[in-house]
């Protein structure tokens, strides 16, 4: 079977890359893959971070990509379903996750050759961060796909409402395994200038204002002194309304503050000195970081919304927080840590969940719906 790919790849860095490269690789063992790619993801204007393209710190394992799709510029829209046509795959990959990207990604789409069949891959239907145009955009990119893959319960059901004949399946987020092996927690907490013998608070990941990170610092002020709170990520944005609020909690010395891309040789430092990663969410569909969680074994802590109770609670890898505000996160996590048994259960589902979530039986899940379509 012939497939294409078109979405971010080396050397675009972050997580949409990484779950490429994946699907890639696990996709090129039984076909003939090929993966296109972005020259222009987004305007620099319109990206918070420092930069969207690995740097020489990286350890981005390149990916043989070919790079034509502008978003910002028409021309190359047609240029790339041009290219695409002249590969004849039967199938083509799209992964979504914001509105921005319908107008190219939809032109591309609705360009294919009459067998082709258009998946996408749905992160988000609608944006956390929801802006006036994103429905109409979103409908008109959905309007050219021939069936798609909704990531969570949540996402399904905002495909629905938008275009409630769409064909889709649920799949979940495959887990990550290129971030090496555990290292041992006291090596860890020393790489990380932690002190030993205390419970550590693991908040990771880009930090934007709907992961409630400001919820979070809330609540840890609230815990006894045996509690340790890490915070690594790069900021969207500025992270100084953060550290203002850490300076003024009165309890500083016990937050350790990590605002940076985090290269994933460097992850592990800071999931296996984690007793457990807090997700303290306003909204969400489902979250890449509970993949880290799982390939290090380290139970979570979510807020009740979007996809993170069924995809976290309701599997045992975590508990779940009915509501995002300091007083029920600062609860959760004194529940959490009063009982041994009950890190025991969720470490004991998480690894049932790892048999479970594999890139091979993604891409066999994947493949197999295609034959519906």
């Amino acid at each position: 079977m012939k497939i294409a790919i078109l979405s971010s790849f080396y050397p675009l860095r972050g997580g949409i890359s990484q779950f490429n490269a994946s699907l890639l690789g696990e996709l090129g063992k039984g076909n003939v893959v090929k993966a296109y790619t972005f020259t222009r993801q987004y305007p620099d204007i319109l990206f918070p971070g420092k930069t969207q393209y690995v740097t020489d710190d990286d350890e981005a394992v390149p990916v043989e990509s070919t790079a034509l799709l502008d978003t910002v510029n028409p021309f190359t829209w047609e240029k790339t379903a041009r290219a695409i046509r002249a590969f004849d795959p039967d199938i083509l990959i799209m992964k979504y996750w914001m509105s921005w990207f319908a107008p190219s990604l939809g032109y591309v789409a609705g360009r294919m050759k009459k067998g082709c069949k258009v998946i996408p891959i749905l992160d988000n239907v609608i944006p956390h961060e929801q802006r006036f145009f994103d429905r109409p955009l979103t409908k008109y990119f959905l309007s050219k796909s021939s069936g798609c893959i909704a990531m969570c319960e949540e996402v399904k059901n905002d495909l629905l409402d938008i275009r409630p004949d769409a064909k889709y399946t649920i799949l979940p987020h495959p887990l990550y395994s290129h971030f090496g092996e555990k290292l041992p927690r006291q090596e860890a907490e020393k790489l990380l200038g932690l002190e030993s013998g205390k419970k550590n608070i693991l908040f990771f990941g880009l930090i934007r204002k709907y992961k409630g990170l400001d919820i979070l610092i809330d609540a840890f002020k609230k815990l006894p002194e045996d509690y340790q709170l890490i915070i690594a990520g790069e900021p969207y944005g500025s992270f100084e309304p953060y550290q203002k609020q850490i300076d003024e909690s009165g309890v500083s010395q016990r937050i350790k503050t990590f605002p940076l891309y985090i290269r994933d040789s460097e992850v592990k430092k800071y999931f296996c000195a984690a007793d457990v990663a807090v997700l303290p969410y306003r909204s969400a569909t489902q979250s890449g970081i509970s993949s880290i969680s799982y390939h290090f074994e380290v139970p979570m802590i979510v807020t009740d919304v979007g996809g993170l109770k069924s995809t976290i609670g309701d599997t045992g890898t975590g508990i779940v927080a009915p509501k995002a505000d300091p007083e029920t996160i600062k609860e959760e996590i004194l529940r959490y840590f009063s009982d041994p048994a009950i890190a025991q259960k969720c470490k004991e589902a998480i690894r049932e969940e790892k048999e479970r979530r594999s890139w091979a039986k993604f891409c066999e899940d994947l493949l197999s719906f295609a034959g519906t379509l």
